[in-house]
């Protein structure tokens, strides 16, 4: 004969049903709480839509640490300098507007592959005027994060294509601008030659009288 322990006795039963009452909302909550990673991508994605795209720079405070480090190739930046190349792209391009083509993350660090597009209205890019030349140019940025906030930034672009970009876009005014240069020095060596006869011959037409 099987003997039923719940029906001796009804406390194991009531113990399953409290225990499974208490963990429903702590496995839902950890089912709806988002990943380390995924608060890291949501930060990441902050820098492209309210720094750069909004030109929210007082957010800036909020994104990255205060001993953030960009690292360049040669040299690393810190945040004040960084914060101003932010301010100077956005002068020289006021439509300014960066896209995210890919956004990974592993451990502390995210990955983003963007894409920035604007059009050169005012001066200001690297010593260059204005030129009005709508730039594509794609990067990549590696960041890591630490508690909630960018402590470091490894990025490369092709700036030499976006220069190329431009250069294509005026090389109709520069090639004008060389066709000026060179007729002025033509009519400027002509007149000097045409200077240089007429002082010869008031020479000569003074000495022989």
């Amino acid at each position: 004969m099987l003997v039923d322990p719940f029906r001796l006795s009804p406390l194991p039963a009531l113990l399953v049903l409290v225990v499974a009452l208490g963990w429903a909302p702590v496995a839902r909550a950890e089912a709806t709480a988002p990943s380390v990673q995924e608060r890291n991508k949501a930060i990441a994605m902050r820098v492209f839509d309210q720094n750069f795209n909004q030109g929210r720079f007082e957010v800036a405070g909020e994104i990255y640490a205060p001993e953030f480090k960009n690292h360049g190739l040669h040299r690393d930046a810190d945040l004040t300098e960084d914060q101003q190349a932010v301010h100077d792209e956005e002068r020289a391009f006021p439509d300014l507007h960066m896209t995210v083509d890919l956004l990974l993350a592993e451990g502390d660090l995210v990955t983003a592959v963007w894409t920035f597009r604007g059009t050169h209205t005012h001066g200001g890019y690297g010593g260059l005027p204005a030129t009005g030349t709508s730039i594509a140019m794609r990067g990549i940025t590696v960041w890591r994060i630490v508690d909630g906030k960018i402590r470091d930034e490894w990025s490369s672009f092709n700036e030499l294509g976006a220069y190329a970009q431009v250069l294509a876009h005026v090389k109709g005014a520069l090639f004008a601008a060389l066709l000026t240069l060179v007729a002025l020095i033509i009519a400027l060596e002509r007149a000097a030659v045409w200077a240089v006869r007429t002082l010869l011959r008031r020479g000569a037409s003074t000495r022989s009288r």
